[in-house]
């Protein structure tokens, strides 16, 4: 339930179109829900304007299918990051419109298209290994109301590959950083941007790499202004984080 749909429910209740009863009843699972291997936070749509995410890994097929059915109940959009086409096909025969991202392993339900979608989040991706993140990243952006521009293969083994990109760049609101080896991109973007850069490090890179980490410490020490940092492969965290940054930007104008 989202302010929206709250509103309207009171408005039924006040205007006598609603028993007091049954408005008890449609509000009465909103703080959470106990469905007995998890709490299902409905009031989270209230609280953050987005619905509670599902991190897939460590579930069954059988408790993701669930836990989506339910929250697709109480809203028109659910997101659940990092999940195999095993527990996709369990929860699409329960939610038939339920939809599935290969590149982003995600699954993820839009029933009321939010249009127009706000330009302004450039997300910047070193090599195409590092597409799944950044994919996550997009299309986390995409179900708050945003519409990312994603540019691939930039990474710093080929930086004029990056140049024609630099207005553009200039131009954002908000830039994620995907970049996995030694991750120097984020340095380089924000060295050329005024604007906040969301560096996501990821686990693509050889041995040395150490799954991921040689990128998050180059990224946490970057000497360039304006450079936060997300966990490893956490693109659905640059995205959560971008999207915020935006609907700033866009509120304050």
């Amino acid at each position: 339930m989202n302010e929206e749909s709250l509103h309207a429910l009171l408005e039924r209740v006040a205007a006598g179109q609603e028993s007091i009863d049954s408005a008890l009843a449609a509000l009465r699972s909103l703080p959470f829900e106990d469905v007995g291997f998890a709490k299902l936070d409905h009031h989270r749509t209230l609280r953050w304007g987005f619905p509670e995410v599902i991190y897939c890994p460590g579930k069954t097929a059988a408790q993701v299918a669930a836990i989506v059915q339910r929250l697709a109940q109480h809203g028109p959009r659910v997101l659940g990051t990092r999940a195999s086409p095993e527990q996709f096909a369990a929860a699409q025969a329960l939610t038939p419109e339920l939809q599935y991202h290969p590149t982003a392993r995600a699954l993820w339900l839009e029933r009321e298209p939010q249009r127009p979608l706000k330009p302004g989040v450039m997300i910047v991706a070193a090599g195409t290994s590092d597409l799944p993140v950044a994919e996550e990243a997009a299309l986390t952006l995409r179900l708050m109301g945003h519409e990312p521009r994603l540019v691939v293969d930039v990474g710093v083994a080929g930086l004029h590959r990056l140049l024609p990109h630099v207005p553009a760049l200039q131009a954002a609101h908000a830039v994620i950083a995907v970049a996995g080896m030694e991750g120097a991109l984020a340095s380089v973007v924000g060295g050329l941007v005024a604007c906040p850069v969301i560096a996501t490090p990821t686990s693509v890179g050889y041995g040395a790499s150490f799954g991921g980490l040689a990128a998050l410490l180059a990224m946490l020490n970057s000497c360039a202004t304006g450079v936060a940092v997300v966990n490893i492969d956490n693109g659905f965290g640059a995205g959560y984080m971008a999207a915020l940054i935006n609907e700033l930007a866009y509120r304050n104008t």
